[in-house]
């Protein structure tokens, strides 16, 4: 089985990287993995790098359990230590949190902050400056538009943005990437991949995937759309602490 990640990823990635500046030598990064598609190409095509680019970094992964039903990511622990990479794990009843405590938001809105919150703990606890997080561009052109449709703003996800501490840079490598290139990457690859990573999202239609819906049938009479929308995108990439 080849696992090395294809051009067609590779180059995206490498543009973004140096278009934002996102790995600088003798940085010590850690990849968020969930156990999809997307986070799993991102650790295989960040291991890639670190074997091939001129600058020397260290990787090591982390794994935020939620306690959600269905969701074990234990079992991509051996494939970690096949991999001869780091893992860290920590495991937080977040779904019965927000039961508690959540206030007029919505659950996956919620528990994105609980888990930066742990995530930038983590680093700091194990002495990585860098997060990597795997979201592409199919994830900012969605989270442009709910920006637009439901909050009256202008704001995607960041790049790359160093968080309000100032002690933790958190990068997205896969911003110039699209969604079926990582999905063909984990198939071809035969990733291991933890199938509905969050099944509590899973459970209702969200908002999301509306607008899933909505950029699929742009997309079918408009091939360019998603050039597009990076090129009016650009200016938000790194624009402050992510929201």
């Amino acid at each position: 089985m080849n696992q090395r990640p294809p051009k067609a990823l590779l180059r995206p990635v490498g543009r973004a990287i140096a278009d934002y500046t996102m790995i600088r030598d003798q940085d010590r990064i850690l990849v968020a993995v969930s156990g999809g598609k997307d986070s799993l190409s991102l650790l295989h095509i960040l291991q890639h790098l670190q074997r091939t680019a001129p600058v020397r970094f260290e990787l090591a992964v982390l794994t935020i359990d939620p306690q959600v039903p269905g969701f074990d990511p234990q079992l991509l622990q051996a494939y970690y230590r096949q991999l001869e990479v780091a893992w860290f794990y920590e495991s937080q009843p977040l779904l019965e949190q927000a039961t508690e405590h959540m206030n007029g938001d919505s659950f996956c809105a919620w528990c994105a902050r609980m888990k930066r919150g742990i995530m930038y703990r983590l680093c700091r606890e194990h002495g990585y400056n860098v997060l990597a997080l795997g979201q592409h561009l199919d994830d900012l052109a969605e989270s442009l538009l709910l920006s637009l449709f439901h909050g009256g703003q202008l704001r995607t996800m960041k790049a790359h943005y160093l968080n309000n501490a100032g002690d933790v840079r958190i990068i997205r490598p896969l911003v110039y990437c699209r969604e079926r290139q990582t999905r063909d990457y984990a198939t071809r690859a035969d990733l291991p991949v933890i199938a509905d990573s969050c099944p509590a999202c899973f459970q209702q239609p969200t908002r999301r995937e509306a607008m899933k819906t909505l950029l699929a049938h742009e997309e079918a009479a408009y091939p360019h759309l998603f050039a597009n929308l990076l090129h009016a995108m650009r200016p938000l990439l790194t624009e402050g602490e992510q929201p």
